[in-house]
């Protein structure tokens, strides 16, 4: 799946995900079939460029965004708008 087989919906939905800092991109893969280089190429297109930098100098190196290298085993976290 590639951001042209997205709706507006899902792409919003990714967005999300992937300013959130517990979400990993294996969750935004595993949801939406999207690698954490599609994630980055989809946030480049739908963001500011400024939104954009911030994105990246936030998630660039943050061990959360990489199911592999976080070091916490608890569940996953759930906002509370997400739905169950």
């Amino acid at each position: 799946m590639n951001s042209k087989e997205l709706t507006r919906a899902e792409i919003d939905r990714v967005i999300q995900m992937a300013w959130e800092d517990r979400t990993s991109f294996d969750a935004i893969k595993l949801q939406f079939g999207l690698s954490p280089g599609a994630v980055i190429k989809l946030m480049r297109s739908e963001l500011r460029p400024a939104s954009f930098r911030l994105w990246r100098r936030r998630t660039q190196g943050r061990k959360t965004k990489h199911v592999l290298k976080r070091g916490f085993e608890i569940g996953r976290f759930r906002c509370p708008t997400q739905r169950t």
